[in-house]
């Protein structure tokens, strides 16, 4: 197996963009992406405007980079995921387990990438579109391979269909989890994952 290049060294300047855009998620989260202006968003990192300006052209520039670092980051732990289980089932369960835990530890970032995705300018939403349709086959590129030695399941149901009802349920954590609840974010995403899995479980 062929080594993965590591990744460039971090600059000053990626490490200040990549401040600038966590800030910039709380506020968008709190206020909304069209209540939040430049001002506000450069006052909160303590920069002058000129000098945001420097690391951003518009705030929708900040949105996107927002949700491709998340894209990003939501594919390369689908893959370690992926390859670290024992069985593809072990791989579906851990992939929605981990959608559960990492939905409720950024709930206002993923209030963000839910309900701001109108603003992302029409030119860039496809390249974001086709990142996210990677994480989904990835997921039913692993539910297929259960499904083959296991043929008899899921009748009845496309395994997209399937997958996207997995995602949509482990997505939408974000707007009732309570983080005082008696659950953990990864408690409730292995229960959720095992109530989501049951009818991929081989009969006996």
């Amino acid at each position: 197996m062929s080594e993965v290049p590591a990744a460039p060294p971090a600059t000053r300047a990626d490490a200040q963009r990549a401040r600038v855009v966590a800030i910039a998620a709380d506020i968008f989260g709190r206020r909304g992406f069209r209540a939040t202006s430049m001002n506000e968003i450069a006052a909160a990192a303590g920069l002058s405007k000129p000098t945001l300006y420097h690391y951003f052209r518009s705030k929708e520039e900040i949105l996107v980079l927002l949700y491709t670092d998340v894209l990003d980051e939501s594919l390369l732990d689908a893959r370690a995921t992926v390859a670290a289980a024992a069985t593809p089932l072990d791989g579906i369960r851990d992939l929605i387990a981990a959608r559960v835990a990492y939905t409720c530890h950024n709930a206002r970032l993923l209030t963000v990438c839910f309900e701001e995705e109108h603003e992302i300018p029409a030119a860039l939403a496809q390249q974001l579109l086709n990142r996210r349709a990677e994480v989904e086959d990835l997921f039913v590129a692993t539910l297929d391979e259960h499904l083959r030695a296991h043929p008899s399941l899921l009748p009845g149901i496309a395994p997209k269909v399937f997958v996207n009802a997995c995602l949509g349920a482990a997505n939408w954590c974000y707007k009732w989890f309570n983080p005082d609840g008696p659950a953990t974010p990864e408690q409730l995403g292995r229960q959720i994952a095992l109530a989501m899995t049951a009818a991929l479980e081989p009969a006996l």
